[in-house]
């Protein structure tokens, strides 16, 4: 498929440059996406290789079996969790983007072309996408890694430590990114299958409510995993009451639960969207904010969704840590030794940092589809200016209809991050004992919620909403009413 602008218009230099499809406004965040998930496995897989080196030559500690599986085990549950995130957040990026090349499509569907050549092709920039992103991550991490191994080893005195940091091991990250960012490029799309010639006539075009309530396919799909995912988190947690092994059970139940949440984004965030739109009052910029987050419930369910993941994953991990920490207190009779409570805190220190490189993920995801959703309404926002309001209106519309998202979001994903955190927390500690003086019995855990974890999510997304309006805002007026309603 030759590519073209987000905003409809053919490049010149797209017959002579093949790549030229990499300016569009989108691919350069998929890069980046796929460059920190790269990095970030890279630098998981030097950090525990270098730590099990140090291990190694610990004469009191030497080949410990347990050590080595638990580091393995956080390794890859990590970089997993960031390669999730960076997959939805990239099948989401170019739904929108085929959104915005509607009319392209739907040109060369009339001149013979057929829709699934074009998906290929759609899949091929995604596998290039991923390929630049994944490459560029490579490096980056493999440098990062180099430097911090380097840095401990002088600043700790480890000079009879050996660790190479270049490896072959480095490579399957990479590989992991590069095709998962070509299965979430086929993915997203997939609505290339659904474009007529007809719609040739039209610039960028969303599924409305009325399509959407037709997919019953995915909407079964959606309900079907969510199910499954319950019914094994509720296993586990049950399971947990005996055996702390339930939480491996729990853990793919909140997978495929969660898998089944974000399928299933567009009956889900629509009534939150309409909520949280009431409190926003009844201006007409407000109103203009809350509509435009409902009437393509697709297109801002996508950028929902991201940060529901990101803040979902923080708030679980920061629930689950302080859960443990205060059944270890009660065990203890009330109090931890100090060593112990420090290297808990340490730990859960270093797992909200690791996590956050997820939510960082998912803040991109935001951001680039919040500034795709602008330039592919260039028509309708000018067509607002033509009829009347003013640049700043039309601004605080966009700056509104984003804060709109995300907080819809936060109160999403805090539910559920609680939720998912509770349900580890109980399917890890189900069976320990909360009195070892008293016969084994099993225990209910209560969710334990951090309060500055939960503030710093909250200022951290309020955060991101600024920024993720900045670009946007200034492209909404950037271009005169008459110029946009021509295109």
């Amino acid at each position: 498929m030759t590519a073209v602008a987000v905003d409809g218009r053919m490049p010149r230099a797209a017959a002579s440059a093949p790549l030229v499809w990499l300016r569009e406004r989108g691919m350069g965040a998929s890069i980046l996406v796929a460059a920190l998930s790269s990095a970030f496995g890279v630098v998981l897989i030097s950090a525990t290789g270098f730590i099990a080196a140090i291990l190694r030559a610990d004469p009191y500690v030497g080949d410990s079996g347990t050590l080595a599986f638990v580091l393995s085990f956080l390794t890859t549950l990590l970089v997993g969790v960031a390669v999730y995130v960076a997959a939805i957040v990239t099948a989401n990026t170019f739904s929108t983007v085929v959104a915005g090349r509607t009319r392209q499509i739907a040109l060369l569907r009339l001149i013979g072309a057929s829709a699934r050549s074009q998906r290929g092709e759609v899949a091929r920039q995604g596998l290039t996408v991923g390929v630049i992103g994944a490459f560029t991550g490579l490096v980056a991490g493999t440098a990062l890694a180099g430097a911090g191994v380097w840095l401990m080893i002088e600043l700790l005195g480890l000079q009879g430590v050996s660790y190479s940091v270049v490896q072959g091991a480095l490579l399957i990250p990479a590989a992991i990114v590069a095709l998962t960012t070509w299965a979430a490029a086929w993915a997203g799309s997939r609505r290339v299958l659904t474009v007529t010639p007809l719609q040739a006539l039209g610039g960028s075009v969303e599924a409305s409510h009325e399509t959407l309530a037709r997919r019953s396919g995915r909407n079964i799909v959606a309900l079907v995993l969510f199910a499954i995912g319950g019914g094994l988190l509720a296993l586990g947690i049950l399971a947990g009451l005996y055996t702390p092994l339930g939480v491996m059970v729990a853990f793919v139940g909140g997978i495929l639960s969660f898998t089944g949440l974000a399928l299933g984004a567009t009956l889900v965030m629509p009534p939150i969207l309409r909520l949280v739109g009431r409190a926003f009052g009844s201006s007409a910029t407000a109103r203009l904010a809350a509509e435009n987050a409902l009437r393509y419930p697709e297109r801002s369910s996508r950028m929902a969704i991201g940060v529901v993941m990101g803040v979902t994953l923080v708030t679980m991990f920061a629930v689950a840590l302080e859960t443990v920490k205060a059944v270890l207190t009660m065990s203890a009779g009330g109090e931890l030794p100090g060593e112990m409570s420090t290297v808990i805190d340490s730990f859960a220190a270093i797992m909200m940092g690791l996590v956050a490189v997820s939510a960082v993920i998912a803040g991109v995801g935001l951001v680039n589809l919040l500034t795709l959703g602008v330039v592919q309404r260039r028509r309708e926002l000018g067509l607002l200016r033509a009829l009347g309001l003013s640049n700043g209106q039309v601004r605080r519309v966009v700056l509104l209809e984003a804060a709109h998202i995300t907080i819809a979001a936060l109160v999403t994903g805090l539910v559920l991050g609680i939720a998912y955190g509770w349900a580890g927390a109980q399917s890890l500690l189900g069976s320990v004992p909360i009195d070892p003086e008293a016969p084994r019995t099993m225990n209910l855990v209560a969710p334990a919620v951090p309060f500055w974890p939960v503030v710093i999510i909250v200022a951290a997304t309020a955060a991101l909403t600024l920024v993720a309006a900045v670009v946007p805002t200034r492209l909404a007026t950037r271009v005169a009413p008459v110029e946009a309603l021509a295109e």
